[in-house]
């Protein structure tokens, strides 16, 4: 995460989530659609659809759909092109969703206004041929387990993270802001309201190096990560080690830290299964061959001692696969780490990384297993509006890939990507309306709905 900023944010209390699934949209078998009214609000709603192709695969697709009320109309859409003529809506696939196999689904969504009722829309079609099939999903997973009990040690298998059932899954949680200045936020009641009414899977664990972190005080550092790591461990949350180098932005800088810092705390946590480690936070300034270079050291210092646990590395460009330095993810593709077991970081910045990012993680996942560690609400400062529409699309498109995440920050840093109103962290409520701001709502609303943990 970028520097901590002296800024305060001005925060809306989000508006209430409602949920009405609608039946399956009339007509063939070759497609099937959920249509979602995420919320609304005084002449104006969300809405979201899942599109499931039962028929043959299609490459490139268009959705069409009647809105049933003329005063009914798409202000913005996102994770596709959006059209409308009249009542008839057009949605066109993007280039990293345009093709769909048989049994894939995409998920797509809009804000729009409305006068009078705001009914649902019907006459879905896909290319032209009506939808209406079932498809059989997967239910979700029994909530008296936690991820931990359920999921137990995690690997990773071809491009997905996996659990002890050798099935794909995500996760999904929440990061700390730098524990050197929020500490005071990880406590009892938070990490309790963070398991049990967030139900988060993911604790990531910020340990600034720099920046009055672990330098000033290697021993409490570590001693402070292990006791969140046993915190997290006694929730049944899996917990992310997050050695976050910022500045400077090459890692090799902190090279020797990191060799003892992770020889310490993958011996110490060898025997437990919720642990993963990110042994670079967001390189920048360095070429990927450095970054490489640095992982090729630092991974076989965590394999020596912890040698199952999954290990997570940074990439050029603040972890974006090295787009914000202008270039892409074939640089990874064509000279990986040489370690078995791990995964490459992506991080995201809703209202300033957009279609170019996405479009990148897309392409990328399919050939490179990725783990978005850090992201944002709102710019890649830490502050500004939240961008609701390049959040959904961004969610959305995880969920669709299986990608696990951690939001930034579960805490009260006065910047408008904190989960928290000031002063809540001197408090015991870490879950109620009143002290989450317009992005700890939204985040909590996507964490909060049931995991599908494969177990068999």
């Amino acid at each position: 995460m970028k520097r901590l900023f002296a800024l305060l944010a001005t925060f809306a209390t989000v508006l209430g989530l409602t949920a009405a699934f609608s039946p399956p949209a009339a007509a063939a078998s070759g497609c099937k659609v959920d249509y979602t009214v995420t919320s609304q609000w005084s002449g104006g709603f969300q809405g979201g659809v899942k599109l499931t192709n039962l028929g043959a695969p299609v490459t490139g697709w268009t959705l069409g759909f009647t809105m049933p009320d003329a005063g009914q109309k798409v202000v913005q859409g996102w994770n596709a092109t959006w059209s409308q003529s009249g009542s008839l809506v057009t949605v066109a696939g993007v280039d990293w969703n345009r093709t769909l196999a048989t049994g894939a689904a995409t998920e797509v969504g809009f804000t729009g206004s409305f006068t009078g009722a705001n009914p649902k829309p019907t006459a879905f079609t896909l290319n032209g041929v009506a939808c209406t099939g079932s498809l059989e999903e997967e239910p979700p997973t029994d909530p008296d387990g936690t991820p931990v009990d359920i999921n137990g040690q995690l690997h990773v298998c071809g491009v997905n993270l996996c659990n002890q059932h050798d099935r794909p899954i995500q996760l999904r949680g929440m990061s700390t802001h730098g524990i050197q200045w929020f500490d005071q936020c990880y406590n009892a009641a938070s990490l309790d309201a963070l398991a049990n009414d967030w139900k988060s899977d993911l604790l990531r664990i910020s340990m600034y190096v720099q920046e009055d972190g672990y330098e000033t005080d290697p021993a409490g550092f570590t001693a402070r990560v292990n006791e969140l790591v046993d915190m997290a461990e006694a929730r049944g949350m899996y917990a992310l080690i997050d050695f976050h180098t910022l500045t400077p932005g090459d890692p090799n800088h902190n090279l020797d830290r990191a060799k003892t810092f992770f020889a310490s705390v993958a011996a110490r946590n060898a025997g437990k299964k919720n642990v993963i480690y990110e042994i670079t936070n967001e390189p920048n300034g360095v070429s990927w061959s450095g970054i490489k270079n640095y992982a090729e050291q630092v991974i076989p210092v965590v394999r020596a001692a912890d040698p199952d646990s999954v290990v997570i590395v940074g990439t050029r460009g603040w972890s974006s696969l090295g787009v914000s330095d202008g270039s892409d993810e074939s640089e990874i593709v064509n000279s990986p780490v040489n370690a078995a077991n791990i995964m490459y970081a992506f991080h995201f910045y809703a209202a300033s990384h957009k279609d170019n990012y996405r479009s990148a993680l897309s392409r990328a996942a399919s050939r490179l297993p990725l783990f978005v560690s850090e992201f944002g609400t709102v710019s890649a400062t830490g502050g500004g509006a939240m961008d609701r529409a390049s959040t959904t699309a961004w969610l959305d498109l995880l969920d669709q890939r299986k990608i696990s995440y951690a939001n930034w920050t579960y805490s009260e840093a006065p910047e408008s990507s904190a989960a928290f109103k000031p002063g809540t962290c001197n408090g015991s409520d870490y879950s109620s309306s009143g002290v989450l701001t317009e992005s700890g709502a939204l985040l909590k609303s996507r964490i909060s709905t049931p995991d599908s943990f494969p177990t068999g």
